[in-house]
């Protein structure tokens, strides 16, 4: 959804881009209406799935293996006389043991995330990413109607899906890496402690690069929705387009981290404490996270634009200097 005017804007900040994506929201009532329409689905599954999903967590965590650091085996041979033996248990048994009783519920959760969270979750992409760059490029206002015929006209969710799948599959293998890494440091060391400290070292150089890479894979979702660009193309056009922008992409990407995690540790510490966090507060998180999702998609649209206008700049200054060189 190429646009002349979205062209000529101004520069931005990181400032600048929140600032952007709340202006869209506050001066844009049937958006915000047409966004609460389309987040209903994806509020209804994320809730069923938050319900489960911080259950079977707050079981695990409160999991209580056996004290004993030892256990004692005893049997009589043949000739009556009893043999008694201790056998030292290692943690790492405790651990899969703790796995083996909720690996069944962990596996059904991802499946329905990735069947229908996920599917869900890329429609109200499409519709938000679609609409919002209809509004960042200054077309005239519109009824809830026509922002809806305009939001979906021309739109295939056959890139957006391929592109979200990619950009899932890359963050799921990114995370699966810094647990491997951590998990053959155990197995080394045999110590808890050390492990620990190592994973929390480890984590701390890893979370900048990977909101680097995840801000990266977003853009190329919004890629996918706004140009006729799927796949690897649009990742790795966006991974092209997006030098000398990474800094603020980062930073953008940490904000909604930063958000959602908040959410999900508070819901978590009240279920701690009480047992289970209810309905009402899931409700209540679930809320606020698709709210932050509505902001996310809308600032990576305009972050996109501002990329590309960026890189388009970049790109007539070295046009225009090699004119200047074969001019000499």
């Amino acid at each position: 959804m190429e646009n002349n005017q979205i062209m000529m804007k101004e520069k931005l900040v990181l400032f600048g881009i929140l600032k952007e994506t709340l202006t869209i929201l506050y001066k844009n009532p049937s958006f915000i209406i047409l966004t609460f329409l389309t987040s209903l689905p994806l509020f209804c599954s994320l809730l069923a799935h938050e319900i489960i999903f911080q259950q079977t967590l707050i079981e695990t965590a409160k999991y209580r293996p056996q004290e004993d650091s030892y256990k004692v085996t005893c049997s009589v041979g043949d000739n009556g006389v009893s043999l008694c033996w201790y056998q030292v248990i290692d943690p790492l048994d405790t651990i899969k043991e703790m796995i083996e009783k909720v690996t069944v519920r962990y596996l059904l959760l991802g499946l329905s995330y990735l069947g229908i969270v996920h599917l869900l979750d890329l429609f109200s992409t499409i519709v938000i990413v679609n609409s919002a760059s209809v509004i960042y490029a200054g077309e005239k206002r519109m009824n809830l109607k026509e922002r809806w015929h305009r939001s979906m006209e021309g739109v295939s969710l056959k890139g957006p899906l391929i592109t979200s799948i990619y950009a899932l599959l890359m963050s799921s293998l990114s995370l699966l890496g810094l647990v491997s890494l951590v998990t053959q440091f155990y197995m080394i060391s045999r110590a808890i402690l050390i492990t620990i400290f190592f994973g929390l070292l480890l984590s701390i150089a890893w979370l900048p690069k990977h909101m680097e890479w995840n801000a990266i894979w977003n853009m190329g979702v919004v890629m996918s929705v706004l140009e006729e660009k799927q796949g690897d193309i649009a990742l790795g056009v966006s991974a092209y387009v997006s030098r000398g922008c990474r800094r603020r992409g980062l930073f953008l990407m940490l904000i909604f981290f930063v958000w959602r995690l908040a959410l999900r540790l508070s819901c978590l510490y009240v279920g701690w404490s009480e047992g289970g966090s209810g309905i009402v507060v899931t409700a209540v998180q679930v809320s606020l996270v698709c709210f932050g999702n509505v902001l996310k998609w809308v600032a990576f649209m305009v972050y996109f634009y501002d990329c590309k206008r960026r890189f388009l700049e970049k790109k007539v200054d070295v046009e225009q200097g090699s004119a200047a060189e074969a001019l000499k």
